[in-house]
């Protein structure tokens, strides 16, 4: 009888448990790491876009500021310098102050200049330029532009050397009078916040510059570049000079540089800012870059050898292994694309899937503190916006030492009314700006008629009323501030039609305007003026109810009532100001 040589079972079911592990495995794995390679190499894309993009925004919000700024301070020298800067005009003391303010409302500006039409002028700011022939030259050619009507822009130029240069942008606009060229308003820009910005973001192999619209160095993280440098032989920054002034979005691309005679492959990315005409750049070698793909591979390979001497219960412990962690990065990356940083993978592991997974943390990491910087800028904007409205009514009142401090009360009185009122929080912030600016069209009334010691005649009240239509007219130029006009230019018209500048009656009267008139009525009538004395803020309180829905919108009287009535205006109950009062306010009591 013929014996066949026996096969042992537990040879034969390692065999097939090694099959049915590792084939499957195999396959699986091969799929996995080759979309994992692909996400990857996403993320990566996603890393450069947004810390381009978002530098690129930080940038052209900065400069959107600045213009807005300028436009203001080109406004106020218009205003205060009645139209005329020829000769000795332009050596002001409120001209003066006017810059000295604007350098301080930003750290980021160096220096201010303002030039007549006879090339003479004032300064202000910590950097001079009288020693630099290239940016004499720069504000040569922005006079000349500003003498046909046209802002200009200068190329980045860098003033000085080693720790004391800085690099400059001259940014510079028309001042016109009666459609008459009388001279020139000249910002320079410090961008060493830029470089500071640039210097956060270049983390590892990363990095990131800023180039013209030529392909010129802007400003750099690496030393090694210096401001003006040509940057085309990066073939990235080749591509913005060829299609970035008609290409809008971020592009990003895979290309090749050389470095002492070896090929070395590179990822990069530019986001054009369309403002400046500039673009952020940048750029890591790939094998950087897709790092992580290849300790992926290498991990998968040991992996599979392991799956090999285990069992299918092994192989199916380390198959979950592999996937769990990747479907957390998945999930993760989703979420990043849906703007949502706060999430994290968490894996216990000491392989390369746990070393994955933390640089994926980190990547995390800095996305959010980019987005974080990228809202504290905005926080900061609003800031900056809001203390140069704070600045401008300052000014106004100091015009007139007997209204010192009324725009900061009647900005005070209109909020607690708006709150009062139950008005949503934009509102209420849209209304505080406008009471803050609602007499700042006084900046154009003569001092004459502001600081007169007693009541104005007919003729002078009528000048004295332009000032919310004038108030209107500056601050239309400036976009941010076209929902907040009705307050500033309706403010003293009345619901019986009896008001100014326009007659309006009744509906034709914003809400804006009511809250603002009854703060303002109110703040007139218990603070002492020249031509009158400051009443009782109860007497006050009691004229101005009489007046509803005569004058004074009833639910905002009712509001002012409210408030006072439960101590929550801020004023004291009694003044000491005597209580005769005529029953019925004359014109030369009311505020103007």
């Amino acid at each position: 009888m013929q014996v066949f040589r026996r096969i042992p079972l537990l040879y034969l079911i390692g065999s097939v448990l090694v099959l049915v592990s590792v084939v499957p495995l195999y396959f699986y794995g091969t799929n996995v790491i080759a979309i994992s390679r692909d996400r990857l190499k996403t993320n990566e894309m996603l890393l450069q876009n947004s810390i381009t993009s978002s530098l690129g925004d930080e940038l052209d919000q900065r400069h959107e500021n600045l213009l807005a700024m300028m436009a203001n301070l080109r406004s106020a020298i218009e205003i205060t310098s009645g139209g005329n800067l020829s000769g000795e005009h332009v050596q002001a003391p409120e001209l003066r102050a006017l810059l000295e303010q604007f350098v301080a409302s930003s750290p980021d500006l160096a220096y201010v200049t303002l030039v007549n039409a006879e090339k003479k002028g004032i300064r202000a700011g910590r950097t001079r330029t009288e020693d630099d022939p290239f940016m004499q030259m720069e504000l040569e050619r922005a006079f000349t532009a500003a003498w046909d009507g046209r802002a200009y822009q200068s190329q980045p130029l860098r003033l000085g050397a080693g720790r004391d240069g800085h690099t400059v942008l001259l940014l510079s606009t028309p001042v016109v009078a009666a459609g008459r060229f009388i001279g020139m308003i000249g910002a320079f820009l410090d961008l060493d916040f830029l470089i500071r910005r640039l210097k956060q973001v270049s983390q590892g192999q990363l990095q990131a510059y800023v180039i013209d619209n030529a392909g010129r160095l802007v400003a750099g993280a690496d030393p090694a570049y210096s401001t003006g440098q040509e940057m085309t032989r990066f073939e990235i920054a080749r591509n913005f000079v060829e299609q970035g002034q008609t290409k809008r979005l971020a592009a990003t691309n895979e290309f090749r540089v050389y470095q002492n005679n070896r090929a070395i492959e590179m990822l990069g990315t530019y986001s054009p800012i369309s403002s400046l005409g500039w673009a952020v750049v940048a750029q890591k070698p790939r094998d950087a870059a897709y790092a992580s793909i290849n300790e992926m591979q290498w991990t998968a390979r040991w992996l599979a050898i392991a799956a090999t001497l285990l069992s299918l219960l092994v192989s199916i412990y380390a198959a979950r292994k592999i996937t769990t962690p990747l479907r957390d990065l998945t999930e993760q990356s989703h979420a990043i694309a849906r703007g949502d940083f706060s999430q994290r993978v968490h894996v216990r592991s000491r392989t390369e899937i746990g070393e994955l997974a933390e640089t994926f943390n980190l990547m995390t990491d800095d996305l959010e503190r980019l987005v974080a910087d990228l809202k504290r800028s905005a926080d900061e904007n609003l800031t900056l916006f809001l203390s140069s409205i704070q600045m401008l009514a300052g000014a106004v009142d100091e015009k007139d030492p007997y209204t010192r401090g009324h725009s900061d009360r009647v900005t005070r009185y209109s909020v607690l009314l708006a709150t009062e009122l139950g008005l949503p929080k934009e509102e209420v912030e849209k209304i505080r700006i406008a009471a803050q600016l609602h007499d700042v069209g006084k900046i154009g009334i003569e001092d004459r008629i502001l600081k007169k010691p007693g009541a104005l005649t007919p003729a002078e009240f009528e000048i004295m009323k332009t000032h919310t239509i004038k108030g209107a007219n500056i601050l239309r130029p400036v976009q941010q501030l076209r929902e907040m006009l009705p307050g500033i230019e309706l403010h003293h018209e009345s619901l019986d039609g009896r008001g100014y500048p326009y007659g309006l009656k009744g509906d034709q009267i914003p809400l804006m305007p009511r809250i603002i008139m009854v703060a303002d009525t109110f703040d007139a009538m218990t603070t002492k003026r020249p031509y009158q004395s400051a009443i009782s803020y109860e007497t006050a309180v009691r004229r101005i109810e009489a007046m509803a829905n005569t004058r004074y919108d009833a639910a905002v009287v009712t509001a002012l009532v409210k408030l006072f009535d439960h101590d929550e205006l801020g004023v004291p109950r009694q003044a000491a100001a005597p209580e005769f009062i005529p029953s019925v306010i004359p014109a030369e009591v009311q505020p103007v």
